[in-house]
């Protein structure tokens, strides 16, 4: 058997053996087994695309701000970079309160605002290199990751399209999208830029205006190897959203949380059917073009394209 159908096999296994009520913190020690297993196959696959892709630049190279995304636990030894639409604020309001800055354990009392807040959280930044040389060889790494088509839809959802909650997105970018790559646009859409098409939020991401480069790279749309640099940072556990509530229960597991139950993930029923519906308004070549910017995600973090166009890209 291949490598990647050992990875499939265990996938399957975790998921039949998981108990269904883990988010009560019940743990089954033979569920939490596999999805260690499959934990391990994770990095190596990410540490294999690594080799292959040549993304050997270092750490020591980057900019403060590229590394504000890695938050810094010491207490639980913990170095988590978060990822927007990958479960990050229930991740961000768990961590405020093990760090004793809310007085209460339920992690949905927290409004969803405030873990996003500026100043709230030690990050990778705000140390020295040799705090971080230290902090990167003896502390747990975790990311959390997912399909990076399914993570831009979600984030075009959430953020610009007309029934979005963001009224900000709305204003400072939706506008701004509207202007420049729509022809004729009405006067009500110039003035509250609230319906943004998926495949003008599409020619945004790849032309790459220079016009619009103060938003074109936000943290909710920008790929997840520039944000948490998984080639030069082994992660220790690498979570993805398709079986967060595995790896959500072998991450407390790890930094020896109890107590706090992570919440619930909201239904993902329909997935597909909505993948389908806003990609299939996208042409080819414009396919093509955003799965260049997010090349390095699907390649290192193994998810495919086939599902959605029929094959993969190269």
């Amino acid at each position: 058997m291949s490598f990647r159908g050992i990875v499939v096999v265990l996938f399957l296994n975790v998921r039949f053996f998981a108990n269904c009520n883990v988010y009560d913190n019940e743990i089954n020690e033979h569920s939490l087994e596999l999805t260690q297993s499959l934990n391990l196959a994770r990095q190596e696959l990410i540490q294999e695309a690594c080799r292959r892709f040549s993304r050997n630049y270092k750490l020591d190279d980057l900019q403060p701000d590229q590394l504000r995304h890695i938050l810094v636990d010491d207490e639980r030894k913990l170095l988590y970079c978060y990822v927007p639409k990958v479960a990050c604020t229930n991740w961000k309001r768990l961590l405020l309160i093990l760090a004793g800055k809310w007085n209460n354990t339920d992690v949905l009392s927290i409004p969803g605002h405030i873990p996003h807040l500026p100043g709230m959280f030690k990050d990778l930044s705000m140390v020295t290199a040799q705090e971080r040389e230290h902090m990167l060889n003896n502390y747990h790494k975790m990311v959390f990751v997912r399909n990076p088509f399914e993570r831009l839809l979600s984030a075009y959802r959430n953020k610009l399209e007309g029934d979005s909650p963001s009224q900000y997105f709305q204003e400072h970018v939706g506008r701004r999208i509207i202007k420049t790559y729509r022809e004729n646009p009405s006067n009500q859409s110039l003035e509250f830029g609230n319906d943004v098409t998926f495949k003008e939020f599409a020619m945004f991401l790849t032309n790459k205006s220079e016009e619009l480069a103060d938003v074109v790279n936000n943290e909710h749309w920008q790929p997840i190897t520039d944000l948490c640099h998984p080639c030069q940072i082994k992660y220790t556990l690498v979570g993805k959203y398709e079986t967060l509530l595995d790896d959500v229960l072998l991450a407390l597991h790890t930094i020896q949380v109890t107590g706090v139950n992570f919440p619930r993930l909201t239904s993902t029923s329909g997935t597909a059917q909505k993948l389908h519906k806003y990609y299939s308004q996208l042409d080819l070549p414009l396919i093509r073009r955003l799965y260049k910017l997010y090349k390095y995600d699907f390649k290192i973090f193994d998810y495919h394209l086939d599902s959605l166009v029929g094959f993969d890209l190269d």
